[in-house]
């Protein structure tokens, strides 16, 4: 069956996804763990907003916008010989118009944070592989999103900043490979225990 068009409904998006890089410019194959490409696409599409409380919200994104979006959101469909993915507009983590996460305009309730380096040793001295490196909940607030809606629809900002130090849950989030070989997480501000100071 040949679609000629799709219309998102409500606060739903349609997304063109972008292919992966599977090669270094070499011609190298990489393992799906070092393509660095997060989960992106272009928006073709968007529903007419939902309506909270009183007041009706636009979707926070445009047609034509470079996006980034959770890992395990919305549904796949194939459209135009292409994959497409029809997500919640709540799903979107951000903007990204480079092909580096540290750009990222964050989205709604969303904070980019740069991942502190992991301890190389422990207390004792001994050197710590990959493996057994804890992996640290603490990074630096790179950028935040404009905040979530209440009942009513208002923004509320999020009460923390870019620059800020965070403490966040361990489990939460997307993780990316930065160009500057740094790890960034992007997740909710509720996902965000404390700030460091």
């Amino acid at each position: 069956m040949q679609y000629t068009a799709i219309k998102p409904l409500g606060d739903r998006v349609l997304i063109k996804i972008k292919e992966a890089e599977e090669k270094t410019e070499g011609g190298i194959l990489l393992p799906t763990t070092a393509q660095t490409k997060p989960q992106g696409g272009e928006v073709v599409a968007v529903g007419e907003g939902k309506t909270v409380g009183k007041s009706n919200v636009e979707i926070s994104v445009k047609t034509g916008a470079q996006v980034v979006y959770s890992k395990y959101a919305g549904t796949e469909v194939d459209f135009n010989g292409t994959k497409h993915l029809i997500l919640k507009d709540d799903d979107i983590v951000g903007i990204l118009e480079t092909d580096d996460i540290k750009d990222l305009k964050p989205l709604n309730d969303r904070v980019l944070i740069k991942v502190a380096e992991a301890e190389e040793k422990t207390a004792g001295g001994l050197l710590l592989t990959e493996a057994t490196k804890e992996k640290p909940s603490i990074g630096t607030v790179i950028a935040v999103g404009p905040g979530h809606l209440d009942e009513e629809g208002n923004r509320k900002p999020l009460t923390v900043a870019a620059g800020n130090t965070v403490l966040y849950s361990k489990y939460a989030g997307n993780d990316f490979k930065g160009k500057d070989g740094s790890d960034y997480i992007t997740l909710r501000s509720s996902d965000v225990m404390a700030v460091l100071s």
